[in-house]
């Protein structure tokens, strides 16, 4: 039997088998619609917008025109189609002028007529577009009150297409009445077509009483505007029984599902048996830490349900609940912070958690690597890991041990990958 000498090294490796699974180049050419008699205008948003246009255009070979945007420092050349980087996670200016541009390219569109929406996960900071009665300022507002909620993604969706003219699928609309097919990287556990980027493409039956209710649950404080705008019927979103939806695809072309597939078929190929727990988990990041902990405790000390060496490997989108503002740091770091903290002095147990578009949170870590020696080691730099933790602070104490995972920017978004060793 193998035995793994270099963790990180293995993390890594299962890192880049889950991002090459998801590369859009590979997956659109899959997806490729007929050609239209008439134009073929390409949009698009999310992190991976970019690479995802770049791959259509290798992949069609006749005339098109089109926008996308990405996030900062997320582009990348393309010949035919534009590209536009505006902020995430909070929304600016140049987002706002890419959403008005977006809506540009769809006018004047007849039924000849073809729309390709390249979307991925971030597309709802990447596309601020605030309704009459609301700001730019209102929109960001509402982004910051739902990030620091402890909201789950579909949860925070839902109130920021009711308080959109873009989100919903009212971008759709937008081109009626010629075809649109949109080609999606999910981020979204579930995988739900209408939660990827609050669905600029594809509508779902969640109503305004819906994202009120949320607002409710989770004690959002939302500026005067935004809850005005929600009490009135101009929030109602269009429904996916519109008729002006009627012909329009969707296909998700990558997901959590296949990219932890393939980190499980690299950790067997190295010998080590691969347990995919779950590619949806959602809840708090550090509560879903210590469910991860007690199992590798078990594992390690009692050899139950699975005997070591193995590999457990979830995904889905964990949240943060902010305590204190400042700290640095995402949902990854926050999960292995606590997982850190919940399996310390238990040898053998090894993790690592990134975001698969190579972002995680505020910072340039995409996540972290972590084992049964980080917490001491992080009290031995000087850095308090309960503390940390207690301050969403993750970023600090793991990069006072040198364990920031930083590959950089992916060109694709499937979520995120958490690994777990027990040898």
């Amino acid at each position: 039997m193998k035995v793994i000498t270099d963790p990180r090294e293995f993390f890594t490796a299962l890192f880049n088998a889950a991002v090459a699974a998801a590369d859009p180049e590979k997956a659109i050419r899959q997806f490729l619609p007929a050609k239209p008699k008439g134009r073929t205008i390409v949009i698009g948003a999310g992190k991976g917008s970019a690479q995802m246009a770049a791959a259509f255009e290798k992949a069609w070979d006749g005339p098109i025109d089109g926008l996308v945007v990405t996030r900062y420092g997320y582009g990348c050349a393309c010949e035919r189609i534009e590209v536009i980087e505006a902020a995430h996670p909070v929304p600016d200016e140049a987002g706002l002028v890419a959403s008005k541009r977006l809506f540009e390219k769809l006018e004047g569109l007849t039924s000849d007529d073809l729309v390709v929406a390249l979307i991925s996960g971030g597309g709802s900071a990447l596309l601020p577009s605030p309704p009459e009665g609301m700001t730019l300022a209102d929109e960001i507002a509402v982004n910051e009150a739902l990030l620091a909620s402890g909201a789950p993604i579909s949860a925070m969706n839902t109130v920021r297409k009711h308080l959109s003219t873009i989100k919903g699928g009212r971008l759709a609309l937008a081109a009626h009445p010629a075809k649109v097919v949109s080609l999606l990287v999910s981020d979204i556990p579930g995988d739900n077509p209408a939660f990827v980027a609050s669905g600029p493409t594809v509508p779902d039956c969640a109503t305004r009483q819906d994202a009120l209710a949320i607002v409710n649950a989770y004690r959002l404080k939302l500026p005067e505007a935004a809850m005005r705008h929600l009490e009135t019927d101009a929030a109602n979103a269009p429904m996916p029984d519109d008729p002006r939806f009627a012909g329009n695809e969707v296909h998700v072309i990558a997901s959590a599902a296949r990219s932890l597939e393939a980190a499980a078929a690299e950790a067997e190929k190295r010998g080590i048996k691969a347990v995919i727990l779950s590619d949806s988990m959602e809840g708090e990041a550090r509560e879903v830490a210590g469910v991860h902990a007690a199992m590798a405790r078990e594992i390690a000390m009692r050899g139950r349900p699975f005997e070591k060496p193995v590999l457990l490997l979830s995904g889905g989108e964990t949240t943060v609940t902010i305590r204190e503002k400042g700290g640095k740091g995402g949902r990854n770091s926050e999960f292995l912070l606590a997982f850190a903290l919940g399996v310390e002095g238990v040898e053998g147990v090894h993790a690592f958690a990134a975001d698969t578009d190579g972002i995680d949170g505020s910072e340039n870590n995409a996540g972290a690597f972590a084992d049964f020696t980080s917490a001491g080691r992080m009290r031995a730099a000087g850095e308090d890991p309960k503390a940390a933790l207690m301050r969403n602070d993750a970023w600090t104490a793991f990069s006072a041990v040198s364990d920031l995972f930083v590959p950089g920017p992916t060109g694709t978004n499937v979520n995120d990958l958490r690994a777990i060793l027990i040898l």
